[in-house]
């Protein structure tokens, strides 16, 4: 089988020959929390005066986001989306999301005022 080079996904895993950021081999897979703290922070700016919770410092696959994302969204009550490694939910959750995090053992913190 010959292999085409193509750019239209990215770098390619050569056991999955999926996206690396959506590979689910072993050797690819970051773990739930690599160390550091997560952020969980407010924004408002850019957004026409809307609240969004953002969590940022995430060491997961893009499944594992995806996966993440859903029950969060499910446990809030609310809209949200990933974005750049990051996860989105619509309003001010911050409190809510860091017991969730806490519960699955995640390591979190308040960032911002």
């Amino acid at each position: 089988m010959a292999r085409v080079y193509s750019t239209d996904k990215g770098r390619l895993c050569p056991q999955c020959l999926r996206a690396q950021a959506e590979c689910v081999c072993p050797k690819h897979a970051a773990p739930a929390n690599s160390g550091e703290a997560v952020r969980i922070r407010l924004e408002r700016k850019g957004r026409g005066g809307k609240e969004v919770s953002v969590i940022t410092g995430l060491a997961m696959t893009a499944p594992q986001l995806a996966e993440l994302n859903k029950r969060l969204k499910r446990q809030c009550g609310t809209g949200g989306t990933v974005k750049d490694g990051n996860i989105e939910l619509q309003g001010n959750h911050r409190e809510k999301i860091l017991s969730l995090l806490d519960k699955d053992g995640i390591k979190a913190k308040l960032a911002g005022g």
